[in-house]
């Protein structure tokens, strides 16, 4: 009986995995703006009464699916980078404040402030939601610009402040245009020297285009 208990359980846990996984990726692809518990189950081939029986509730399967949805930009904003490739300061905002957008910021807001309220319910959410950007953009912000570690980190950290601000100023008032210049404001002020590649690496890399070139 103890056997079947657990092939139970781990049969319940891959679905809920496999389930958030395809609840993600919609996600993605069609944003938040229209999007219910039906209306994704619906789209997932399934119900929203087994969403709920997966994940607890409604609440839970929007935490799971917002911090799912959080780990695939980290993911991709660090492959990004790593090609040379992060966004600008100003990208990012017009990302984050993108009309198509704010639905998330707004379940994002949402969430944090019940995680704030219960935190040992929702600790893992809490645990990841800034050091995940200090991790990956305070890396990113290292190897691109001419600063120490900790001051990339210190720079990421105020970034998302900002960003973070800006949004939930965005939210509440629907100032587009006056959070938009108060941005443009910060990121004026807050661009970072590049980092030189040395002359070496550069001759090198001369060298390389000439070899290959035709």
């Amino acid at each position: 009986m103890p056997r079947r208990r657990a092939a139970a359980s781990t049969v319940s846990v891959d679905m809920r995995e496999a389930l958030l996984e395809r609840a993600v990726s919609h996600m993605a692809r069609h944003g938040l703006a229209e999007a219910s518990l039906r209306s994704i189950a619906t789209a997932l081939g399934t119900s929203h009464r087994m969403l709920i029986y997966h994940f607890g509730s409604a609440e839970d399967f929007w935490t799971a699916a917002l911090t799912g949805l959080r780990k695939r930009e980290r993911t991709e904003l660090a492959e990004s980078a790593a090609r040379g490739r992060a966004p600008t300061l100003r990208q990012t905002w017009t990302s984050f404040a993108a009309p198509s957008n704010l639905p998330r910021m707004q379940l994002f807001f949402a969430t944090y402030g019940r995680a704030l309220a219960e935190p040992e319910r929702f600790r893992g959410f809490l645990d990841e939601v800034v050091t995940d950007w200090l991790d990956t953009v305070g890396e990113t912000l290292g190897r691109q610009h001419r600063v120490t570690r900790q001051q990339a980190r210190l720079q990421a950290r105020l970034r998302l402040a900002v960003l973070r601000g800006l949004c939930l100023d965005l939210l509440t008032t629907g100032d587009r245009a006056g959070t938009t210049a108060a941005f443009n404001w910060f990121a004026a002020r807050a661009e970072l020297p590049p980092r030189k590649v040395s002359k070496v690496l550069k001759r090198d890399e001369r060298g390389v285009r000439k070899r290959s070139s035709p």
